[in-house]
């Protein structure tokens, strides 16, 4: 089994919004609303987010399994749409994803946000040391949103 995270280029963007859209269906039905961004979100918006975000990918045999997307911003790392397609999720690649895009962001506070009933993300993020600090709506949709941060970067 051969496994490597990279950054990502526009060319895997197709790839990326396809893994995307079955990952964040979990989040959809939580809420029982499939209106959210991530899954109204075209090759165009994924296309964008690599002018302005750093995007990696995590290969397995040569296939892409994952991704994270983080930006920063006076001082912040803005973590964005970690996702591992659903046959591979719970063997601690989302894990490995959001080790290597802190790794890369060293010396910065993270922030994310994830929906405040998603329960087995906000464990996640907990125990990658994230705590939460308010819940929001974002204008775009009806989601109530847990954001979450973290100001020293663990050791994998």
């Amino acid at each position: 089994m051969k496994k490597m995270i990279v950054e990502a280029s526009i060319e895997d963007a197709g790839e990326i919004l396809q893994i995307q859209k079955l990952a964040y269906v979990s989040e959809a039905e939580i809420d029982g609303n499939y209106e959210i961004e991530p899954l109204l979100q075209t090759i165009e918006d994924v296309e964008m987010a690599f002018s302005e975000h750093v995007v990696l990918k995590l290969v397995l045999d040569g296939k892409t399994i994952g991704s994270v997307r983080a930006k920063e911003s006076a001082g912040t790392c803005h973590i964005m749409k970690l996702m591992v397609h659903p046959d591979f999720q719970g063997r601690g690649f989302g894990k490995e994803l959001m080790n290597e895009i802190e790794r890369r962001f060293t010396g910065f506070r993270f922030e994310l946000f994830t929906g405040s009933k998603s329960e087995r993300n906000i464990r996640f993020y907990k125990n990658l040391g994230y705590g939460g600090y308010k819940t929001e709506r974002l204008p775009r949709e009806e989601t109530m949103f847990l954001f979450m941060e973290k100001t020293t970067s663990l050791e994998a």
